[in-house]
């Protein structure tokens, strides 16, 4: 494994900063992890905000990136110290001859997540002398990752954030059920076959800058219909869903925002503009009570599958959902 590189200016321009996190090899070769980290000026807080004191890690979604510099100001508004983390084989982190967004088991993130708490002073058994306390934030599939491993490592985080977290299949459990030893034959056979793509580029329309959406961002990293999909990757996908449908138990408060509404339809319809293109969000709600003890579900009304892509009206609605829920489960005092 190479020794770690150094922070330098992010693609996103200043304040914003990355650092490559060397992971071990794989199959495909040399693997990394790289962290974002919103790094503006110091200037002076006339009062802590109720993140204050507090380190956010971002996890993206399925075929995704980190892009949205307005969701890391919300944060650094709230006291927070942000920082992001493209998984390896996405976005910033993706080498050449790499099959993008692969892995067999979504605890192969375990070392891109440990990797990026160490750099920002939350590795496994370091004392936090400083008090400063960990959120966790992830979008869709992200929201799943951070989830799974939430679970597994008690006693680690403060908080967790989940926007639109991919926590059921889209055919629920009959549907996951049914799927599943199908898939696994295929994965055993062939792992990285190509999978057909079900992804009418709907979503793609609804964000994009270049169709209805308002968001520039690059669509190598983050494609009109998505990656491809091979049988071993969905596997550990479904294998996810049945771990939270058999319920977690993180050790933290949970907080879940997700669009009023969704619109899975095989055509384009304006409903997609202001609704959850990707998953059935009433099912999303219900896998969200089985992660812990203390879940909040927070509805928002009009927005998309990424709640922060969403129209200003909707994003200041969530950003304000959060605070809200700050103040109860993460006031600074």
């Amino acid at each position: 494994m190479a020794n770690r590189g150094e922070w330098r200016t992010d693609v996103l321009g200043e304040p914003f900063e990355q650092l490559t996190l060397p992971m071990s090899p794989d199959a495909e070769g040399d693997v990394v992890a790289t962290l974002v980290r919103f790094s503006p000026p110091p200037h002076l807080h006339l009062h802590r905000g109720p993140a204050a004191d507090a380190d956010v890690l971002y996890v993206h979604g399925w075929s995704d990136y980190f892009f949205q510099t307005e969701l890391a100001r919300f944060w650094h508004d709230q006291g927070a110290r942000f920082h992001a983390l493209d998984l390896r084989k996405y976005g910033r982190s993706l080498r050449k001859g790499q099959t993008p967004g692969f892995v067999n088991d979504l605890a192969v993130y375990d070392e891109d997540i440990e990797a990026a708490l160490t750099a920002i002073g939350h590795g496994e058994g370091t004392s936090r002398a400083d008090g400063r306390r960990l959120i966790l934030l992830g979008h869709s599939t992200g929201g799943l990752t951070l989830s799974l491993w939430a679970d597994r490592h008690p006693g680690r985080v403060d908080a967790l954030v989940l926007n639109s977290p991919w926590l059921e299949f889209q055919a629920r459990s009959v549907g996951r059920a049914a799927l599943t030893p199908l898939v696994d034959l295929r994965a055993r056979l062939d792992p990285k076959a190509a999978m057909p793509n079900v992804d009418l580029g709907f979503y793609t329309r609804t964000v994009s800058r270049t169709m209805d959406g308002e968001w520039d961002y690059d669509l190598a990293w983050r494609p009109v219909r998505g990656f491809t999909v091979h049988p071993a990757w969905l596997t550990a996908i479904l294998a996810g869903h049945a771990r939270v449908a058999a319920g977690l138990h993180i050790d933290a408060p949970v907080l879940t925002l997700l669009s009023a509404r969704s619109t899975l339809l095989p055509y384009w319809t304006p409903d997609m503009l202001r609704s959850d293109v990707v998953l059935v969000v009433r099912d999303i709600a219900q896998r969200a009570l089985e992660l812990a003890p203390t879940v909040t579900v927070s509805w928002v009304e009009d927005a998309l599958h990424d709640v922060f892509l969403s129209r200003p009206p909707v994003r200041q609605a969530a950003y304000a959902a959060i605070t809200r829920w700050m103040r109860g489960y993460l006031s600074a005092g």
